[in-house]
């Protein structure tokens, strides 16, 4: 089969396109899309400039997504002087691992020269994720536990580094899987939390997301998620084809059973109806932004946050989801 654009031998076909592409015009298209979402949601700020740049955070765990995205953008704004990354890793405490994973990410931001931050579980919380897995107070999947340390180190941090913006690589399905998920749970609080904390396109001052409010707190250093329009198995052939030093294993304790269901129905829908997930994200942004619209009023958003009495962070609760499952570790 030869690619369509050059008549090269074609490595790959993208069946909800019908396109066949060598391996330049293939990788080419990945940076096309990228460079596209960082426009559509107007993420480089009109007020950015060499002289006040703005400092992007990308959380690099070492996995195929992370390294992508990180490439991407080091390639995108390496002459641009209104742009400054920061890496920031974390290590969970998973004997051997993250250890691995953590060289993948040395390894590239050496060679890219990027700035890079490692922070743990351990010397912030004081837990190692061995140990939570076999402790398990909340009789959670280990996933549970680890998304929410996940997401407070990275915030944390990203406010630390005075961010501007917190990246994540979150490819095409996870974000079909996530929309998926909350559509069959109805849960339409989510669906706008969603939306507000990394979806909808910012404004062009970079004040924050244009018509949304941040889903906790103006302190919060928003969210974007450059990759979100690139499928999951063309993410990893351009790791591939750029040699990229991704850690492609999966993690010992990873167990979601509900997201592995919806994995699975996503994966056999596409199969069978190439163009399921674009056509999923489509239709899921605007009902998720027509939700967010629901519930964006100022009075809901300061009746529904307080401090968390613990660490002073946003919640609606006495405590935190981090602190709670910090305190239900140390009952242990």
């Amino acid at each position: 089969m030869e690619c369509d654009k050059c008549g090269a031998p074609a490595v790959m076909h993208a069946a909800y396109s019908g396109v066949h592409m060598c391996e330049e015009h293939f990788c080419a298209t990945v940076e096309q899309r990228v460079r596209r979402r960082i426009r559509e949601d107007s993420l480089v700020a009109r007020a950015a400039t060499p002289e006040e740049p703005e400092t992007w955070v990308i959380g690099l765990s070492g996995g195929k997504d992370s390294v992508v995205l990180t490439k991407i953008l080091h390639d995108v704004f390496e002459q641009d002087p209104r742009i400054e990354l920061v890496a920031l890793s974390i290590h969970e405490g998973i004997e051997g691992y993250r250890d691995r994973s953590l060289d993948a990410c040395r390894e590239l931001t050496d060679d890219l020269g990027i700035r890079h931050e490692v922070v743990s579980y351990e010397a912030e919380f004081d837990v190692r994720m061995d140990d939570v897995v076999e402790e398990d107070p909340e009789n959670m999947a280990a996933c549970a536990y680890c998304g929410v340390f996940r997401r407070d180190l990275l915030s944390t941090y990203a406010e630390q580094f005075d961010a501007d913006k917190l990246l994540t690589g979150h490819n095409l399905d996870d974000e079909a899987e996530t929309a998926l998920m909350n559509v069959l749970e109805g849960d339409v609080t989510q669906m706008a939390q969603h939306f507000d904390s990394s979806l909808g396109p910012f404004d062009a001052d970079g004040d924050g997301p244009a018509d949304r409010a941040r889903s906790k707190s103006e302190a919060h250093v928003p969210r974007a998620k450059p990759l979100r329009d690139v499928p999951e198995k063309e993410v990893a052939l351009y790791a591939r084809f750029r040699d990229l030093p991704a850690h492609i294993t999966e993690c010992p304790h990873a167990d979601e059973a509900y997201r592995g269901e919806i994995q699975d129905l996503l994966l056999g829908l596409e199969e069978n109806h190439p163009g399921t997930r674009h056509s999923i994200m489509a239709g899921y942004e605007k009902l998720a932004a027509l939700a967010a619209d629901a519930y964006r009023s100022e009075d809901d958003r300061e009746a529904a946050f307080g401090e968390c009495k613990h660490c002073g962070s946003p919640t609606g609760r006495d405590l935190c989801r981090t602190c709670s499952l910090l305190d239900a570790l140390e009952a242990v």
